[in-house]
């Protein structure tokens, strides 16, 4: 079963090599991966998608936890979350066929970023099973490059999070050690 983990971080160079190296370590596999800035100047925002049992996410994310720049991390398997995909999908659409292409494309809700003398560039943002719906529906006219981010995943809701792992600098401190 699929587990949504996000993990907020220090936005510093090889956290997410640290990250990923625990996982891997612990013999999980990532499906899938996205990072980027966080609401927070100097924190990332890592949503990981383990195929797992429930104990093996906790487990997972207990390691996480442990790690010096994860600030908190999330299971959101536990709770009502929101989960999106986004894609770009080049199309060929010569302009005998355009028309059919945009249809299609509309009926997904897909929005035109792109349009050249022989194809269309679209962007459609949603689940897993609506962007493979979209790009199956869209080979018959030519499917000449599909480009998808990993998932993207909220918690749904006002509750609090997690409470953040933010250690004190002296916590580590040789100095303080030494008092």
């Amino acid at each position: 079963m699929p587990h949504f983990l996000v993990a907020t971080t220090d936005d510093e160079p090889g956290v997410l090599n640290r990250v990923t190296s625990l996982v891997r370590r612990r013999a999980f596999n990532i499906h899938s991966l996205t990072v980027g800035p966080a609401e927070t100047s100097g924190t990332s925002r890592m949503t990981m998608v383990v195929e797992s049992d429930e104990a093996g996410a906790l487990r997972v994310a207990s390691h996480l936890e442990k790690l010096l720049n994860v600030l908190k991390v999330e299971v959101l398997s536990e709770r009502p979350s929101v989960v999106r995909y986004l894609a770009l999908l080049r199309v060929s659409a010569p302009v005998a066929t355009r028309g059919q292409v945009l249809l299609v494309g509309n009926a997904f809700r897909a929005q035109v970023v792109d349009v050249a003398e022989d194809s269309v560039v679209l962007e459609c943002s949603g689940s897993a099973e609506k962007i493979a719906a979209l790009a199956e529906a869209l080979r018959p006219y030519g499917l000449l490059e599909l480009s998808r981010t990993g998932a993207l995943a909220m918690a749904r809701g006002t509750l609090p999070s997690v409470v953040p792992l933010r250690r004190a600098a002296t916590e580590f401190s040789p100095l303080a050690m030494s008092v």
